[in-house]
């Protein structure tokens, strides 16, 4: 009898995991650590991000960050400490992403709220930081972690790979044409992708090619190939389009050098041709 009640409660945990957070409430915290941490930074950190004495947190360790970067990135750059931590804070139903970084030197805001939207993560102020500056690849890792546990729901590993993927490839390109000009990019075409899943290769193209234009950005044969074969990685994946979209469009002011497109251009003639129109007015009642 013993024993079997011992078997059930093993079952019951493998199915009700103690560390499930999906009744978590807006304005809960969650927290990232990594593992390398001094116990003063660690603390330093917790207070910085201003989390409660009771505050859940996560550990992420190197090797995970090699086992979704490796692939990617060099050795340098994912270094042997995972350092940079963060601080998840639920934010209320529809809000968004919103991300802010400190010391972080090579993935920046945009990179990261792309990476995130792709991995399912919604509605969330994502706090980022370090106590040395660092280039903030463990970050991605423990995000993606938190929300698993906050969300109460597991993320595909091949989405999460993905995720990691686009954060490496967005911080490529952008050492190439900008780091915002990158994220942009990446946004537009998978806004793009988003509205109209393209059927082929050629479709594909076009649409990497006329977010480029967009942006007034020249793409080499090489940067083209390897946004061709990210996203149709991409687009085989079981990935919430319609939500994709959704975060997408809350966090454009982030992420689409909104001022800085057609769109945005169009807005500023019209507003610049009201003023004309307002001062000409003004001056016509005078006269």
């Amino acid at each position: 009898m013993k024993k079997t009640l011992i078997l059930l409660l093993a079952l019951l945990i493998s199915l009700f995991p103690i560390h499930s957070f999906a009744d978590m409430a807006e304005g809960d915290m969650i927290v990232t650590l990594g593992e390398n941490l001094t116990e003063a930074q660690k603390e330093s950190l917790l207070t910085e991000m201003g989390a409660p004495a009771d505050v859940q947190i996560v550990t992420v360790s190197n090797q995970e960050e090699y086992q979704y970067l490796g692939k990617y990135i060099s050795k340098s750059l994912i270094g042997t400490r995972a350092i940079s931590s963060s601080a998840i804070t639920i934010a209320a139903q529809g809000a968004g992403i919103t991300v802010k970084t400190k010391n972080i030197n090579w993935v920046t805001d945009e990179m990261y709220i792309n990476a995130l939207i792709t991995a399912g993560v919604k509605d969330a102020n994502i706090y980022i930081t370090a106590p040395i500056s660092v280039s903030g690849t463990a970050a991605l890792t423990g995000i993606i972690k938190a929300y698993e546990i906050s969300a109460g729901e597991t993320i595909p590993e091949d989405v999460k790979q993905a995720a990691n993927q686009e954060m490496v490839e967005t911080a490529k390109l952008g050492d190439a044409i900008g780091d915002k000009n990158a994220a942009a990019l990446i946004a537009k075409v998978k806004e793009e992708i988003a509205k109209n899943k393209p059927s082929n290769d050629a479709e594909l193209k076009n649409i990497i090619e006329q977010a480029a234009k967009d942006l007034n950005v020249t793409l080499t044969d090489a940067q083209m190939q390897s946004l061709m074969d990210f996203f149709n990685k991409l687009i085989d994946l079981n990935i919430n389009w319609n939500q994709v979209s959704n975060q997408l469009n809350k966090a454009k002011d982030q992420i689409s050098k909104f001022l800085q497109s057609d769109e945005g251009q169009g807005f500023l003639e019209k507003f610049k041709q009201f003023f004309i129109w307002l001062f000409d007015t003004i001056k016509s009642i005078f006269s």
